[in-house]
């Protein structure tokens, strides 16, 4: 069985693991009005999500 022979420190785990983090998910266009918004999102400008009106800008 494989035992380290020495502590790795949190400084070099630390470094070894630097790659591991997800990239944030860029802006995607809205297939409504066209505008940017967070993929799985409501849109901002027109209030939509996954085709159907969920939030009435206007009244805001």
């Amino acid at each position: 069985m494989a035992v380290p022979k020495k502590k790795v420190s949190r400084s070099r785990r630390d470094m070894r693991r630097s790659h591991d983090g997800l990239p944030s998910a860029g802006p995607n266009e809205c297939p409504n009005c066209g505008e940017m918004k967070l993929p799985h999102h409501v849109c901002a400008a027109c209030g939509y999500y996954d085709g159907r009106e969920v939030v009435d800008v206007e009244a805001i």
